[in-house]
């Protein structure tokens, strides 16, 4: 049964194989990040953290996909139940719904995920699960092109994992011949750049306006007097002006002697309306994303038939989502009955998306129910005649 171990380390806990060596990690400090972080996911990354719609988004996803539960016919479902309530994720989190969460976001964002079933010193136990880090990680075509070799970053450059049966690995929708998976978020930079450009001059635009600013004009008369002393009346002007104009000093009054204009700079300037460019951005993005809008807080006129119908689509594509994870599930959960002297047959049951599919399904047996009935009330009058 302890067919990866190698040589275990002094601790309770086999070395995570999928981690950088702590060579690597000093060299990343002197020589700046990994060469694999790709530009293009450091630039999804950023995008899902600048605009807070597709951070949402994501989140949503997270949560919407849900539970489950795994029945085994042939025992140990309590113990594995457990073990998947208690298992230890990461660092200090615990039970896999942590660990599918960040490999369900890691898919999403970066269109890859990897991750790692650790197990103890001795072999017989599942350990931890640990969501491992891409710029950590080179994925290689093996000899097969249906092979992916995965290695990890050490000071001396990359080496395949030694125990690759232990490393959990889905791609999103991969194009031809590759083997990184495609961004959620792709296609997404460009729209999100326009919408922030809308919302940085949106903000220059009410720094510049809606602090108000004041144009304050003394015009000396063609009285001689007046003309030559123009300059120290307006150096008291502009000084009693400051005065009055003080943050904190409250309302107070303005006297001057003359010809006095005070006039607001920017009040006849109109501020273009940003309502539609937004909106068009963000239709852009939810559908790219896959959520109704009004699941974001988008109160876009919308009829009921309309949210039924993205609910809809919203349930298929979150079953989609559960289909990539299964697999992942599956391996875990095959292991951790193996390990234990159980048949690896077992049967995983998803919990429903929201109430409204309980309803759905409890109106429709209802209604059979009541239909089944009939049939047998008149089949019993034909029988009575």
């Amino acid at each position: 049964m302890s067919f990866w171990k190698k040589q275990a380390p002094e601790a309770g806990v086999q070395a995570v194989q999928t981690a950088p060596g702590r060579d690597w990690i000093s060299a990343s400090w002197r020589f700046g990040p990994s060469p694999s972080y790709a530009a293009e996911n450091r630039l999804y990354d950023a995008l899902r953290d600048t605009v807070p719609v597709i951070g949402a988004a994501i989140g949503k996803i997270q949560r919407l996909v849900g539970g489950f539960s795994v029945e085994c016919p042939n025992g140990g479902e309590k113990e594995l139940a457990r073990f998947l309530q208690e298992v230890n994720v990461n660092a200090g989190q615990s039970g896999i719904r942590s660990f599918l969460a960040g490999y369900l976001e890691q898919l999403l964002v970066f269109g890859t995920a990897v991750g790692e079933i650790v197990p103890d010193v001795s072999g017989t136990e599942i350990a931890a699960l640990y969501n491992a880090r891409l710029e950590d990680l080179e994925l290689r075509q093996g000899d097969s092109p249906l092979e992916t070799v995965i290695c990890c970053r050490k000071a001396g450059g990359t080496e395949p994992v030694p125990y690759p049966q232990l490393v959990l690995f889905s791609a999103l929708n991969p194009e031809p011949g590759q083997v990184y998976g495609t961004s959620l978020l792709r296609g997404l930079p460009f729209v999100s750049g326009i919408l922030m450009r809308i919302y940085q001059t949106i903000g220059v635009n009410w720094e510049r306006v809606g602090n108000v600013r004041f144009a304050v004009t003394y015009k000396p008369s063609s009285d001689g007097s007046d003309r030559a002393f123009a300059k120290d009346r307006a150096r008291q002007i502009a000084e009693e002006w400051s005065r009055a104009m003080q943050p904190g000093s409250g309302v107070s009054d303005f006297v001057a002697v003359g010809d006095v204009n005070v006039k607001v700079i920017g009040a006849d300037n109109q501020i273009l309306d940003s309502e539609i460019p937004v909106r068009q951005m963000l239709e852009q993005i939810v559908a790219k994303l896959g959520i109704p809008p009004f699941l974001l807080g988008l109160s876009w006129s919308t009829t009921e038939r309309m949210s039924v119908q993205q609910t809809d689509i919203l349930t298929s594509e979150l079953e989609d989502y559960r289909r990539i994870l299964e697999p992942v599930i599956r391996r875990i959960c095959s292991l951790w009955l193996r390990l234990h002297g159980y048949e690896p047959d077992f049967q995983i049951v998803w919990e429903n998306i929201n109430l409204q599919d309980e309803l759905d399904l409890a109106t429709a047996r209802l209604t059979n129910a009541q239909a089944a009935k009939i049939e047998q009330e008149l089949r019993g009058k034909d029988e009575a005649f």
